[in-house]
C-alpha cells in the first residue's frame, strides 16, 4: 500500500514512488528509483484544446440533469486529459474512513450515484481511502498497486495516477484518480489545470443537484398546496342560493395557490339572509388555514339567527382566545338581508365598508355607521350595527382590499374611485357588474400578477 501522508511544497501536490516515499529527490535505500519529471506531453495546437474546450462548455450548458452533464463532461475531458482507467470516490455523507466508489471505468455501464446510492461499494482503507481522506491534488508518476488493496481492482495494471481532489466546505469530499498503464504517463504540469477544471465543474454539478432537490422539493409543496387550495374553495358556496327581490353574484380568487379571502351565505328563519366576507390579515397557507377555521365558527355558532353583531362577537371571541395569538387578525362584514322590507342590518369588524350605487338619483354611499375592529385582536369586543334601508335598483358590492389596492407597473393604486366608476352602468346585473370591476382591474393593472386575494359580492336589489 502507498504512503501518501506527504506533500511537496513547491509543487503543493503529492509526488509518490513505488517505494512510499514522498520525496523522489531522497528515495529511500534499496528502492527503486523515481521518477521526478513527467513525460513531455502530447503536442497539441492550441487551437484544437480551444476548440475541445468550448465543444464542452456549449454540450455542458444545455444540461438540466447532473447525470448528463457529468457524463457529457467525461467524453470530452478524455479528449483532454486521456486515461487507461479511472474512479471516481466520495466522503459525503459517510463518516471517516469510510468511501464509496461513485464511478468506475470497469463498470460495463454509467451508474447514477444519486439514485443508486445505496448499492455502490463502500470501503475504508487502500490507497483511494488514503488519497481522498489526505485532501490533497497527487501526481504519482510510478506506482504499483498493492494487490491486497479492497479497491485495487479499479486500478488494477495501471502504473501512473494523478487524483484530483474536488473540495466542498474545505473538505475533499471527491475525488477522481486516473491511472495509464505506463509509468510517466501524465504532464505534472496540467495538474493545476485538472484540479481547477474539476472543481469548477464539481460546483457546478452541485449546484444542479440541489437546484433539482429545490424543485422537487417545490412540487411536493405545490402539490401540497394545490390540495390545500381544493380544500379551501370546498369551504364556499357551491352555489349561490335564488333569493326574492335580489340579484347576487360572487368572484373569488387567490393571488397564491391558497388564500385568505372568505365569503359566505346563510339562510335564515323568516326569509332573511345573511352575507358574510372576510379577509385573513397574510396569505397564503397559514391565511387559508385562518380562514378555514374562520369558516368553521361561522357555522358552528349557538344561534343561526344571531344578530349581525352578535354572530361577529362570537366568532372574535374564539379567535382571540385560541387561534390570534401570534398577531393576526381577520376582517370581516356581516349583513342580513330582509326581502319582505329590503332591509340591511349590518356590522363591521374593520372591514372594507360596501359600497351603494343608488340607480333611482345616482347617488352613492358606503355602509361604514358600524365599524369596529378586526377580530382576533382581543375579546369582548361589544360589536355595533346599523340598518340600511334598500331600493329597487340598489348595487351593493361587498369586496376585499385585494380589488381596490392593486397596484401597476408604476405603483399607482386602482382605489374605490375606479370601483364606483365602473358600476355607472345600472342595466348590468350582478354577474355584468363584477365581469366589469374584474375587467377594470385587470386593465388598470396590465396583466401584472395579483399581490392579493380578490374578492367580490355583489347584491343587486329588484
Amino acid at each position: 500500500m502507498c504512503n501518501l501522508a506527504g506533500a511537496d511544497p513547491v509543487l503543493g501536490a503529492m509526488i509518490v514512488n513505488e517505494s512510499g516515499s514522498n520525496d523522489p529527490r531522497n528515495p529511500a535505500e534499496g528502492a527503486s528509483t523515481a521518477v521526478s519529471s513527467p513525460a513531455p506531453a502530447v503536442a497539441e495546437r492550441w487551437q484544437d484544446r480551444l476548440r475541445e474546450v468550448t465543444l464542452m462548455m456549449k454540450e455542458l450548458s444545455e444540461q438540466t440533469e447532473p447525470q448528463l452533464m457529468v457524463s457529457a463532461y467525461r467524453n470530452r475531458i478524455r479528449n483532454l486529459y486521456p486515461a487507461s482507467s479511472f474512479v471516481a470516490i466520495s466522503r459525503r455523507d459517510l463518516e471517516a474512513p469510510r468511501f464509496r466508489v461513485t464511478r468506475a471505468s470497469i463498470w460495463e455501464r454509467d451508474v447514477n450515484p444519486w439514485e443508486e446510492k445505496a448499492s455502490l461499494p463502500v470501503y475504508d482503507r487502500g490507497m483511494l481511502h488514503d488519497l481522498l481522506y489526505a485532501g490533497e491534488p497527487a501526481y504519482m508518476p510510478d506506482v504499483s498497486i498493492d494487490p491486497d488493496d479492497p479497491a485495487g481492482e479499479f486500478l488494477a495494471g495501471m502504473r501512473s495516477f494523478v487524483a484530483i481532489p474536488a473540495y466542498d466546505d474545505g473538505i475533499a469530499k471527491n475525488m477522481v484518480v486516473m491511472g495509464r498503464d505506463e509509468p510517466g504517463a501524465f504532464d505534472a504540469e496540467e495538474l493545476p489545470d485538472m484540479v481547477w477544471r474539476t472543481n469548477l465543474f464539481g460546483r457546478a454539478t452541485h449546484t444542479l443537484v440541489l437546484k433539482r432537490e429545490l424543485d422537487k422539493a417545490y412540487e411536493r409543496v405545490d402539490r401540497e398546496l394545490q390540495t390545500v387550495a381544493q380544500i379551501q374553495r370546498s369551504l364556499l358556496p357551491a352555489e349561490l342560493p335564488n333569493i326574492d327581490r335580489l340579484d347576487i353574484a360572487a368572484h373569488y380568487e387567490t393571488s397564491e395557490r391558497a388564500g385568505g379571502d372568505y365569503y359566505d351565505v346563510f339562510p335564515l328563519a323568516g326569509g332573511r339572509w345573511g352575507f358574510l366576507i372576510a379577509d385573513v390579515c397574510g396569505h397564503g397557507t397559514p391565511a387559508a388555514v385562518l380562514m378555514a377555521i374562520t369558516h368553521a365558527l361561522a357555522h358552528t355558532a349557538p344561534d343561526k339567527c344571531m344578530a349581525p353583531a352578535n354572530l361577529l362577537g362570537y366568532v372574535n371571541n374564539r379567535l382571540s382566545k385560541r387561534y390570534t395569538d401570534n398577531g393576526t387578525f381577520v376582517t370581516a362584514f356581516y349583513g342580513v338581508f330582509d326581502p319582505a322590507d329590503r332591509t340591511f342590518v349590518y356590522s363591521s369588524a374593520g372591514h372594507n365598508p360596501p359600497r351603494v350605487k343608488r340607480c333611482s338619483d345616482g347617488s352613492m354611499f358606503i355602509l361604514n355607521r358600524a365599524q369596529s375592529v378586526p377580530l382576533g385582536i382581543m375579546e369582548g369586543v361589544e360589536f355595533t350595527e346599523a340598518t340600511a334601508e334598500l331600493i329597487p335598483g340598489d348595487q351593493v358590492v361587498l369586496y376585499t382590499d385585494g380589488i381596490t389596492e392593486a397596484f401597476n407597473d408604476d405603483d399607482k393604486i386602482y382605489d374605490v374611485r375606479r370601483l364606483d366608476a365602473v358600476r355607472a352602468n345600472c342595466g348590468s346585473d350582478a354577474r355584468a357588474l363584477i365581469a366589469s370591476v374584474l375587467d377594470s382591474g385587470d386593465e388598470f393593472t396590465a396583466g401584472r400578477p395579483a399581490d392579493d386575494d380578490r374578492t367580490l359580492v355583489v347584491l343587486k336589489v329588484s
